[in-house]
């Protein structure tokens, strides 16, 4: 079941050069996801290589989407930048905004919440603090391990991390 993610999605990833970003890339890149750069002001013009693929690290959000087509985003900005980073993908009108990160603020989630309602909700914004989306054998944007899925008809939403993978794992066999 594949909903908003699959394996056609190009994904990019805001902050993927720190080391929350690179580990989480990391392993989005082993479970087949189609990453196609990441986004970091301070960085942008460089590659990154990551377990032997080499990823572009774009100025912005809408740098990305047009040099690449990117369709999802995947935030690991530290709390402190993080409004800013999810305001920049909606305004590059990305479709999908997944935020990783934990500890933003409720303002801050309030207030890019209501920029992407303001802006026709063009983009769908997953998060703050969850674990992410996953289509098990076709992609992953998050921190949720690959192994403890499977493919099939069931989908699963939660607001709890550790309950969600439990019931991943419980369901990954049917």
């Amino acid at each position: 079941m594949a909903i908003f993610l699959n394996e056609n999605s190009k994904v990019i990833v805001q902050g993927m050069t720190g080391s929350e970003g690179t580990k989480h890339t990391t392993r989005m890149l082993k479970a087949g996801t189609h990453i196609v750069g990441g986004v970091n002001p301070r960085k942008a013009g460089q590659e990154v290589d990551i377990d032997g693929t080499l990823l572009p690290v774009f100025a912005t959000v809408a740098d990305a989407m047009a040099q690449t087509g990117a369709d999802v985003t995947v935030g690991f900005v530290p709390p402190a930048f993080a409004k800013a980073g999810v305001i920049e993908a909606i305004d590059a009108g990305i479709p999908l905004c997944v935020v990783i990160t934990e500890g933003i603020p409720v303002h801050d989630t309030a207030s890019f919440w209501a920029h992407a309602v303001a802006t026709g909700n063009r983009t769908r914004v997953i998060g703050p603090n969850c674990p992410g989306l996953i289509s098990p054998g076709k992609s992953n944007a998050g921190i949720i391990p690959a192994d403890i899925t499977g493919p099939g008809s069931i989908g699963l939403v939660s607001k709890s991390g550790t309950l969600t993978y439990q019931m991943m794992y419980e369901l990954r066999d049917i």
